[in-house]
C-alpha cells in the first residue's frame, strides 16, 4: 500500500480510529522535503488533531512555518494546524499538564515564535494571514493592534482574516456588525460566526434573517443557525422551527442542537418565567 493510499484513508476516517502510528507518520512525511507536496499538505493539516498532536509535533510544524524553502501553502497550512491547541491550552491552562496535548513551555515557544513571524513584513501574505490566524487562538495583547490594521486593509483577504480573528479577541462589536453587511460572502460568513461567539444582540435581525430566508447558501446557514442560539436563546426557538422539515439532514440536525443549545444557555442565563413563553419554542 502507498503512502497516498494511506493518507488518503487517514483523511476519509475519524481520527480516533486512525493507527497508532499515525502521528509517527505524519512526522516522517514533515521532515522529508522530497515527500510528495500533497502528503506532506495533508500530514500537516491532521497533525494538529489531539489525537497525536505533541510537543515534537509542535516543533515540526514551527520548523516548517518559519523555513523559506517551504512553499507558502504548506506553510500555511502547518500554521493553521497548530490552532487547536492553542486555543486549547489557553483556556485550559497547564494545572493538570497531563491531560495536555503539550506542555507549557512549547505552548510558549509557539506564542513567541508566531508573533516574531508575524512581525516580519516580508513574509508571504499567505503565510501571514495564517500564522495570525492561528495565534489569535490563544490571544495576546498584540493581536489587537494586529486585528485592526488588517480589518483596515483595502484587501479583503486581510479582512476575511481580521474578522475570523474578532471571534477570538474582544474589543470588535462595532467592526463585527459592519461586516455581517458585507458584499464578500467569507467576510459575512466570519461576521456570523464572530457574532454567535459573543452573542452579539445588534446581530439578532441579520442572523435570524439568514436563518429564516430561503436560498440561503448551506454553509453560511450552518453558521447562522450556531449563532442564533448563542445570540438570543430564549427565541431562538421560533426562528429554528422553521428549518425542522428542511430537505437537508445536516440542516435539521444542526437545528435540533441549536434548539437544545439555546434551551441550556436560556436556562442558565435565568428562570425560564422570566422569558416570554412565547417566544419559546423547543
Amino acid at each position: 500500500m502507498s503512502r497516498s493510499i494511506d493518507f488518503e484513508m487517514l483523511t476519509a476516517v475519524p481520527s480516533w480510529e486512525w493507527p497508532a502510528d499515525a502521528g509517527t507518520l505524519f512526522m516522517e512525511v514533515l521532515r522529508d522535503p522530497e515527500s510528495e507536496e500533497s502528503d506532506r499538505l495533508i500530514a500537516a493539516e491532521l497533525a494538529g488533531d489531539f489525537t497525536v498532536v505533541n510537543d515534537e509535533i509542535f516543533e515540526i510544524l514551527l520548523s516548517i512555518i518559519g523555513n523559506n524553502e517551504e512553499t507558502p501553502g504548506l506553510r500555511g497550512t502547518a500554521a493553521i494546524a497548530l490552532g487547536p491547541a492553542l486555543e486549547h491550552s489557553f483556556l485550559e491552562g497547564f494545572e493538570d499538564p497531563e491531560d495536555m496535548p503539550i506542555t507549557e513551555s512549547a505552548f510558549l515557544k509557539a506564542q513567541a515564535f508566531l508573533r516574531k513571524l508575524f512581525m516580519d513584513p516580508d513574509l508571504p501574505k499567505e503565510v501571514r494571514r495564517r500564522v495570525l490566524e492561528a495565534s489569535v487562538r490563544a490571544p495576546q495583547d498584540w493581536h489587537k493592534g494586529a486585528v485592526r490594521d488588517a480589518y483596515s486593509s483595502a484587501d479583503d483577504d486581510w479582512k476575511i482574516t481580521a474578522v475570523f480573528s474578532m471571534c477570538y479577541v474582544q474589543g470588535f462589536e462595532e467592526q463585527i456588525l459592519e461586516a455581517l453587511e458585507s458584499d464578500n460572502e467569507e467576510i459575512e460568513f466570519e461576521a456570523v460566526q464572530a457574532a454567535g461567539n459573543w452573542g452579539l444582540d445588534g446581530a439578532w435581525a441579520h442572523v435570524e434573517r439568514i436563518v429564516t430566508g430561503a436560498g440561503t447558501d448551506k454553509i453560511l446557514l450552518l453558521a447562522a443557525i450556531e449563532a442564533i442560539a448563542n445570540i438570543r436563546p430564549g427565541q431562538a426557538g421560533v426562528a429554528l422551527m422553521n428549518l425542522m422539515d428542511h430537505d437537508d439532514e445536516e440542516i435539521v440536525e444542526a437545528a435540533h442542537e441549536a434548539m437544545a443549545m439555546a434551551k441550556t444557555i436560556a436556562m442558565l442565563d435565568g428562570p425560564l418565567d422570566e422569558i416570554d413563553e412565547e417566544d419559546l419554542i423547543w
